[in-house]
């Protein structure tokens, strides 16, 4: 009897240091709302931390580590992400939105062929389920499979002719297989639907822009990449777009400006330092030009970033 009861209390101090350092059920919810308070505003390892104690003891643990796995996403951790979300699956196998997540974070990490499968996964359980078909649109897309990214884009507007991301996507699509109609009128389109109601929304017109640039029709360049760079003034993209109208229009000292900005946002942007250094070349600033040669050849000697 003695033995037992020690062994009793053994297991009663282990069950009691187990609780020390788990929260308490109740606390579950806060630590959840904690997390998802700290992934609203960008600070996704703080919300990895929250959703890792949840992790312990919230009962339904499946949205936990889903939750998790898009936090670890954010921040770059992939091979986490997916370990997280593919325990997720294992628990709850009909849950779309991990599967659709698994896809987000394979792609994200260089793994083209292997996100199309959790995706494929998700529209099997919810063939109008809109993220997933956006999303392998997208991969379609990467992988130059443009017949196929359109259908994907044409069946989320179906389920909503609102959708600007999807009609800007189409117009991509169609300017990659030439046909200039189409690819013209969707992105007028998606023009249409952000202009009042989506202010935040620049995509639409610097992929417009990058149209018309394509095609050596600078003024209507110039009009839609500054429109997209007033719309969200911390991209370089729209910058370099801007930057690329002006010297068409053979601006090129209003170039500079767009440009010196492009790669201040971005120093990586290979190819907004490129052309700055032509452009300081035909004004005459030959050191600068030099400078910026010299960092676009030791960018260039790095691997690419991906997505």
């Amino acid at each position: 009897m003695r033995h037992a009861s020690a062994f009793s209390l053994a297991l009663a101090l282990l069950d009691a240091g187990r609780c020390a350092q788990q929260p308490p059920a109740e606390e579950c919810q806060d630590l959840l709302e904690r997390g998802r308070r700290a992934y609203d505003s960008r600070r996704f390892e703080a919300a990895i931390g929250d959703f890792e104690v949840a992790l312990r003891s919230c009962p339904q643990r499946s949205q936990v580590l889903l939750a998790l796995g898009e936090a670890q996403l954010m921040a770059g951790r992939f091979d986490a992400s997916m370990e997280s979300l593919r325990q997720a699956i294992k628990r709850e196998p009909a849950n779309v939105m991990a599967h659709k997540v698994l896809g987000d974070a394979l792609y994200l990490a260089g793994k083209d062929v292997e996100a199309e499968q959790p995706l494929q996964a998700a529209l099997a359980l919810n063939p109008k389920f809109e993220p997933a078909l956006y999303a392998l649109g997208r991969i379609y897309y990467q992988q130059n499979r443009f017949p196929e990214a359109v259908t994907q884009f044409q069946k989320i507007i179906d389920l909503d002719p609102k959708n600007y991301r999807a009609y800007d996507n189409l117009g991509l699509c169609y300017d990659a297989l030439q046909r200039d109609n189409e690819a013209l009128r969707n992105f007028l389109k998606a023009l249409e639907l952000v202009h009042k109601d989506h202010p935040e929304y620049d995509w639409a017109h610097a992929n417009l822009a990058d149209f018309f640039l394509k095609r050596n029709m600078y003024e209507k360049a110039f009009q839609l990449a500054a429109e997209a760079a007033q719309r969200n003034p911390q991209s370089a993209r729209d910058c370099f777009l801007t930057a690329k109208a002006l010297i068409g229009l053979d601006k090129h000292e209003f170039s500079v400006r767009w440009l010196e900005r492009a790669v201040q946002l971005d120093p990586g942007y290979r190819e907004a330092h490129y052309l700055l250094a032509r452009t300081y070349q035909k004004l005459g600033r030959k050191q600068d030009a030099d400078k910026e040669f010299e960092r676009f050849r030791v960018l260039n000697e790095k691997p690419a970033s991906h997505r």
